[in-house]
């Protein structure tokens, strides 16, 4: 269906889902024009100060304004915009001149003669320009906001699997992004790969993703940090020897493990203290329980938002309940003795250096051998 507004402007958060929309549209409206390799144009929009901006948006007018060299309709794509941005070169004078010619421009599009797409990521949506765009173009804000991040990698997720006629089951999804963490390119890709192992029209559930997605999130040491916080001597013991084997160091390996054990020593004391129950592996921390604790506990952490192993309430409260379920989870006592075994190792490694493995195997041994 061709588009009732002028121009079509594509924006958000994200680069690559914001760049994917816009190919799929580019193509579609130069497949739906009939426009021919010549007929179509793609206009880099990246700049990196402010005459490469100017430099853009002079092409960009050029593309518009250029006559089909056979007739019929062009069509162009102003791609990967990058200064509408809050940023020193977007809120820079002569970046927000550029972008006052650049509405100009699109105001006088004439769709019967040019098919235009803009697509801008990130962009700063309290300026004026974007406001505008919402009314006079067909306009697409893909992923959301990036104050809601989290909801909208779930929804990429969730999107792509809907796509090729796949669905998560429990916890699959979280566990995906726990691994992956923020990267909707690999997103996409590991949705696609995990909807291939399990079938056509299969559930990808949270086996899959155990077994099938790499850790980038957290590195090589996710499957240490797993097994150590699993009670499981030998599991840790063959994870360590992989984990150096590859050549892994042993300070993100330590990190790792103190940030789980902070986690866990925080929701033992308010299990302990009757404000949360165990949570279960499939559903994690009650969802009131965990409001309750929240709003009588979240100020003693000063206000903190981002995310922190030192605040158990800046954590998604499913990944929380996933770790807390998926340990044994000790006394309290045992916990605060981890905090200080991980604190020798740490020490015993800059006198050892040659001996990361050893000093770290030793540590599990002292911490799990009991």
């Amino acid at each position: 269906m061709p588009s009732a507004k002028p121009f079509v402007f594509i924006c958000g958060p994200d680069d690559f889902l914001v760049g994917r929309m816009g190919k799929e549209r580019f193509e579609a409206m130069a497949s739906e024009a009939g426009a021919d390799d010549f007929s179509r144009e793609i206009v880099s929009g990246f700049a990196n100060n402010v005459d490469e901006v100017a430099t853009a948006v002079n092409r960009f007018r050029d593309a518009v304004q250029t006559v089909a060299m056979f007739g019929g309709k062009r069509v162009v794509w102003f791609k990967d915009v990058n200064f509408l941005a809050d940023t020193v070169t977007g809120r820079s004078e002569g970046a927000l001149n550029q972008v006052e010619a650049l509405q100009e421009l699109l105001g006088t599009v004439d769709p019967t003669n040019v098919g235009v797409i803009v697509t801008a990521a990130p962009i700063d949506r309290r300026r004026s320009f974007p406001k505008w765009c919402e009314s006079h173009a067909d306009f697409e804000l893909i992923g959301g906001d990036a104050d809601s991040a989290a909801e909208g990698l779930a929804g990429v997720a969730l999107a792509e699997a809907r796509e090729i006629g796949a669905s998560f089951g429990d916890g699959a999804v979280e566990l995906l992004l726990t691994k992956v963490g923020a990267n909707t390119r690999l997103i996409t890709e590991e949705v696609r790969k995990l909807a291939t192992f399990a079938g056509d029209g299969a559930t990808i559930e949270e086996a899959h993703v155990a077994e099938l997605t790499p850790n980038v999130a957290e590195g090589d040491f996710f499957e240490a940090a797993d097994r150590f916080f699993a009670g499981d001597l030998r599991g840790t013991l063959d994870a360590l020897q992989r984990h150096f084997f590859a050549g892994g160091d042993s300070r993100p390996l330590i990190s790792s493990l103190q940030n789980r054990n902070r986690i866990l020593i925080q929701a033992r004391v308010l299990i302990d203290g009757g404000d949360l129950r165990a949570p279960s592996e499939k559903f994690g921390f009650d969802k009131a329980a965990w409001a309750r604790a929240q709003g009588a506990y979240a100020t003693h952490f000063g206000g903190d938002t981002e995310k922190s192993s030192f605040n158990l309430f800046t954590q998604n409260q499913w990944y929380a309940g996933k770790l807390v379920a998926g340990a044994k989870l000790p006394t309290l006592r045992r916990l605060i003795d981890n905090q200080q075994e991980f604190i020798r190792a740490f020490e015993e490694i800059i006198r050892r250096p040659n001996e990361q493995e050893t000093v770290m195997r030793e540590m599990v041994v002292r911490c799990l051998g009991a």
